[in-house]
C-alpha cells in the first residue's frame, strides 16, 4: 500500500487497520471467485474470453468492490442494475430470490449483457447483491449476434428484460426462463450462460457469509461502508493534488447513415473543484439513426472507465461514484431514451467518451498521456453449420485486437484488447474454427498501422476469413473510425482507417464500411478486416532516427511511410537477415523539407487531394495524415463536411504542436 492509502485508510475508520484490509482485499478476492466460476462453467465462447463481470453489491445497491479482471465497459452500470431490482421489487424480495435483467434504458448497457441479481440475506434481513454479467453471443432480433445496424429502435435489436424474477423463494420458474430464451437463437446455451452466472452469484454469496461467520455481521456490514468511504476519501486526496480549471474536446462517430456526410460530435467539458470531477456532454449530437447511441448508464460508464484508467492504484466501487459527476443531454446520442436503438454504443459512443477523457486527463497528468486507441470492432456471422449431420445453427462472434495509443514516454501497446473492455482475450482460431464453419485464413499485424508520433501508436491486426460448411449464413458488422480515424495529440499522426472487405483480392472485392447487417453468405465467401493502431503521441520528426529503423526490422514501419511520416531515409540491403542502412544526410533533408511544407498541406484543397488520389499520385496514408482529408472509400469521393470538421481537430492536436 502506497503512503497515501495508508494515510487515507486510517481516517474516519471504526474498523481496526488489519481487518479493513483484509476485508477490502476478501471483497474483491469474492468476486474474482464469481469471475473464475463463471469462466469455467459458462457455455458461450464469447464469455469464455473475458465477455463478462462480477459485482459485490450492498443492500441498497452500491457497489463494494469489483474484481481484477472485469471490463471497463461494464464496471460503471452494475450499480444501476442492482438499484433498478430495489426499484420494481421494493418490500418484495425474499431468500432464494435470483433477478434477471439486461435493460440498456435501465441502467443496462445493450441487450447482450445480461445480468443475474441475487439478493443475499442475513438473519431475515437483505444485506447485499451478488451480480454476474456476460454477454451473450445471441438475444435474439432480427439479425443473429442481435447486433442490427438498420434499427432505428429496440425492437429488432433483441428481447429487452426489465428486472425479472427468475427464481422464487428459491423455487426456479422455468417459464419465464423458456419465455425469454425461445426467443434467442440457440436457445440450449443460453440456458448454460444463465445456469452459469447464477452459480457464479452463488459462489459470492458463499463467500460472502464465510467472511460473516469469521468476522460477524456488524464487521462486515461496516466494511461495507468503509470501503466505499475509503475509496472516496483517497479520490478526493489526489484529485486536491491537481489544478482546478476547465477542459474540453470533442471526438466524433463516423456518421449518421440518414445524414450522409457529417461526422457526429461527442462534446466532452470537464471540470475539477472542490475535490469532485463534473463532466458536461451538452452540444453532443442528437441521437443518430443507426445504432450507435448510448443510453445514459452506457455513457456514465463511459466516463467513469476513461477517468478511472488515469488512477489505476484506485479500487473501484461506488466511492469513486460520488466523486464523478455527470450531466448527459437527453435525446442524444450519449443518452438516447428508450426505443431508440442503442446495442452499438460500445463501437460508437462509449470509445469516443473514453477516449475524449484520455485527451483531456493526458493535459492534467501528462506524465501518464495516452493518445486515441483503436476503435473495437465486432463481426458476426450467424448460419447452419453442415459440417455433420446435425445441422446446428452457429454464431461466429469475432472481436479484434488493435493498437493503443503513444504515451508520453513510450510506443503505445500493439494488438492488444480495446479500451473498451480491457481484459478482453484475443479469441483463439482453433477454438474458432472448432465451433464454427469459419476458418481463419489471416492473421497479423498491420505495418504502418501505428499512427506516427515520437512516440508510435501501437500497430493494428488484419484477420481474414472464409466459409465451409454453411447454409443461410448473413454477416453483420458494428464498428466506427472509417472517418473518425484514430487520431494523435501533441503533434502525432492518426492511425488508419476501419472497415470490413468481402471476397478480398478477387475481382468481386468490395468495402463494406463499418456497419451493415443481414449480408448473405455462403460456402467459399472470404472476407478481411483491419484494425486501426493507436494514434501517435509527440511530432513524428522527433522519433530517434534509430527507433524508426527498428520499426522498419520489425515490420512495424515502411520503409516508404519512415520517409514520409518519419522522414527517415533507410536502404535495405538484405531483407533476409533484417540488414538496413540510414542516410543520415538525406534524413536530414528529409525533415526540413517536411517541416517546411507540412502545415500547408493540411489546407490543400480536398478536391485537389481526391484527384491526386484517383490519379495514383498520392496513396491513402497520404491523404489521411499528410492532408488530412477524409473520403468514402466506397465510391473514393471526398467528404468535404467530414473533412472539415477532421481538420479542425487535427490542426488542434496535431498541427498546433509543430514547429
Amino acid at each position: 500500500m502506497g503512503s497515501l492509502q495508508k494515510v487515507v485508510s486510517k481516517q474516519e475508520t471504526s474498523l481496526d487497520p488489519v481487518t479493513f484490509e483484509v476485508l477490502k482485499n476478501g471483497f474483491v478476492n469474492l468476486v474474482d471467485q464469481m469471475a473464475e466460476q463463471m469462466l469455467r462453467t459458462c457455455y458461450s465462447f464469447v464469455i469464455y474470453n473475458r465477455d463478462f463481470s462480477c459485482a459485490l453489491c450492498d443492500a441498497e445497491g452500491n457497489t463494494v468492490m469489483q474484481g481484477t479482471h472485469d471490463i471497463s465497459v461494464h464496471v460503471g452500470t452494475l450499480h444501476l442494475t442492482a438499484k433498478a431490482v430495489l426499484e420494481d421489487f421494493k418490500g418484495d424480495i425474499h431468500p432464494g430470490d435470483v433477478f434477471l435483467v439486461n435493460d440498456p434504458y435501465r441502467g443496462g448497457t445493450h441487450f447482450c449483457d445480461t445480468r443475474v441479481v441475487l439478493p443475499v440475506f442475513y438473519g431475515g434481513k437483505l444485506i447485499a447483491f451478488m451480480q454476474t454479467n456476460g454477454h451473450w453471443a445471441d438475444v435474439g432480433g432480427s439479425n443473429p449476434g442481435s447486433f442490427d445496424v438498420k434499427s432505428r429502435d429496440h425492437f429488432g435489436e433483441g428481447i429487452r428484460i426489465p428486472p425479472v424474477r427468475i427464481y422464487s423463494r428459491g423455487e426456479y420458474l422455468s417459464d419465464v426462463v423458456n419465455l425469454l430464451i425461445s426467443n434467442m437463437r440457440v436457445p440450449k446455451e443460453r440456458l448454460g450462460d444463465l445456469r452459469s452466472q447464477v452459480e457464479a452469484a452463488k459462489v459470492g454469496q458463499r463467500q460472502l457469509l464465510e467472511l460473516i461467520d469469521k468476522y460477524g455481521i456488524d464487521t462486515v456490514l461496516t466494511a461495507f461502508k468503509e470501503v466505499q468511504d475509503y475509496v472516496e476519501r483517497l479520490t478526493r486526496k489526489k484529485i486536491e493534488s491537481l489544478p482546478e480549471g476547465t477542459w474540453e474536446t470533442v471526438d466524433y462517430i463516423d456518421m449518421d447513415p440518414e445524414l450522409g456526410d457529417g461526422l457526429i460530435p461527442i462534446r466532452v467539458k470537464m471540470e475539477i473543484k472542490d475535490n469532485e470531477i463534473h463532466y458536461d456532454l451538452s452540444g453532443s449530437h442528437p441521437y443518430i439513426s443507426c445504432f450507435l447511441n448510448a443510453g445514459y448508464g452506457a455513457a456514465l460508464s463511459g466516463l467513469y472507465a476513461g477517468t478511472k484508467t488515469f488512477f489505476p492504484e484506485v479500487p473501484l466501487n461506488s466511492g469513486f461514484y460520488r466523486v464523478v459527476k455527470a450531466t448527459l443531454p437527453e435525446n442524444s446520442v450519449v443518452n438516447a431514451p428508450e426505443p431508440v436503438a442503442v446495442t452499438g454504443f460500445c463501437s460508437g459512443a462509449f470509445e469516443k467518451i473514453m477516449n475524449a477523457c484520455f485527451e483531456i486527463w493526458s493535459e492534467i497528468m501528462p506524465e501518464r498521456a495516452i493518445a486515441c486507441s483503436f476503435n473495437l470492432e465486432y463481426l458476426l456471422i450467424g448460419g447452419y453449420d453442415r459440417r455433420d449431420a446435425s445441422n446446428n445453427y452457429f454464431m461466429w462472434y469475432d472481436w479484434m485486437a488493435g493498437g493503443h495509443g503513444g504515451r508520453i514516454d513510450r510506443d503505445g501497446a500493439n494488438a492488444t484488447s480495446p479500451v473498451f473492455g480491457v481484459g478482453l482475450s484475443v479469441q483463439p482460431c482453433e477454438g474458432q474454427e472448432r465451433l464454427s464453419p469459419v476458418i481463419t485464413t489471416k492473421h497479423e499485424i498491420i505495418t504502418d498501422s501505428g499512427g506516427p508520433g515520437k512516440y508510435r501508436g501501437g500497430c493494428g491486426v488484419e484477420k481474414g476469413g472464409v466459409l465451409t460448411e454453411v447454409f443461410g449464413g448473413v454477416m453483420s458488422y458494428c464498428c466506427d473510425r472509417s472517418r473518425s480515424i484514430t487520431w494523435g495529440i501533441k503533434g502525432g499522426l492518426p492511425s488508419i482507417p476501419q472497415g470490413a472487405v468481402l471476397h478480398p483480392g478477387t475481382d468481386k472485392e468490395q468495402f463494406l464500411g463499418t456497419i451493415f447487417s443481414n449480408i448473405p453468405m455462403k460456402k467459399g465467401d472470404s472476407f478481411t478486416r483491419p484494425s486501426a493502431g493507436g494514434g501517435g503521441l509527440g511530432d513524428p520528426l522527433e522519433r530517434d532516427v534509430e527507433t524508426v529503423l527498428e520499426d522498419v526490422i520489425d515490420g512495424y514501419v515502411s520503409i516508404e511511410r519512415a520517409r514520409k511520416d518519419y522522414g527517415v531515409v533507410i536502404r535495405e540491403i538484405d531483407r533476409d537477415v533484417d540488414l538496413y542502412e540510414i542516410d543520415y544526410e538525406a534524413t536530414e533533408k528529409e525533415r526540413e523539407y517536411i517541416r517546411k511544407h507540412r502545415k500547408d498541406w493540411l489546407r490543400v484543397s480536398p478536391y485537389e487531394v481526391e484527384k491526386m488520389y484517383k490519379n495514383g499520385e498520392i496513396d491513402q496514408l497520404d491523404v489521411i495524415r499528410r492532408y488530412g482529408v477524409i473520403m468514402d472509400y466506397t465510391t473514393n469521393q471526398v467528404l468535404v463536411k467530414s473533412t472539415e470538421q477532421y481538420r479542425e481537430a487535427m490542426m488542434k492536436r496535431t498541427l498546433a504542436y509543430w514547429d
